[in-house]
């Protein structure tokens, strides 16, 4: 649809992807992405970390149960979607406003880990997850970025 607010979002999981289904039985699966901006103080000679953005995301149908399937807590992903906007009444009565990542394509980085993919068959649901935790040293690639210049690599 034209003029929607397309964006992409790299970030980490800050849960695994909660998989329900409507009462249709339609899957439906649920998180967030944690996304933190990072820049380098040269005067402290050190990484400094931003406010981090908090974005819940949501997918459907098939691709509910590749994603619940597929990733977990604490994998960087790049999600690209659309913004969603939705007004709702809390307990309260209080109105309020939420807005989250209707998304279109995500997938885990590949920036400091590996993946290997799998391709599901039409009309099947996700392989069973693998077992998957950053090893020591993936885990530290995860806290500390490179130490890149601001020469252009190529």
């Amino acid at each position: 649809m034209a003029g929607e607010t397309l964006i992409t979002v790299v970030g980490n999981l800050t849960a695994d992807p909660e998989l329900r289904y409507t009462q249709s039985g339609l899957p439906v699966a649920n998180f967030t992405i944690a996304s933190t901006p990072r820049s380098f103080d040269r005067q402290a000679n050190e990484w400094k970390d931003g406010e981090a953005l908090f974005l819940r995301a949501s997918v459907w149908r098939e691709f509910a149960e590749h994603v619940a399937g597929s990733l977990s807590k604490g994998m960087r992903v790049i999600a690209q979607g659309r913004l969603r906007q939705r007004a709702y009444t809390d307990r309260d009565g209080n109105n309020r406003t939420a807005i989250e990542l209707e998304v279109d394509e995500i997938g885990p980085s590949l920036r400091y880990a590996t993946a290997q993919v799998t391709r599901a068959a039409s009309g099947q649901s996700a392989p069973p997850q693998q077992d998957w935790a950053p090893s020591a040293s993936d885990a530290d690639a995860w806290a500390t970025p490179g130490t890149f210049g601001d020469d252009t690599p190529f």
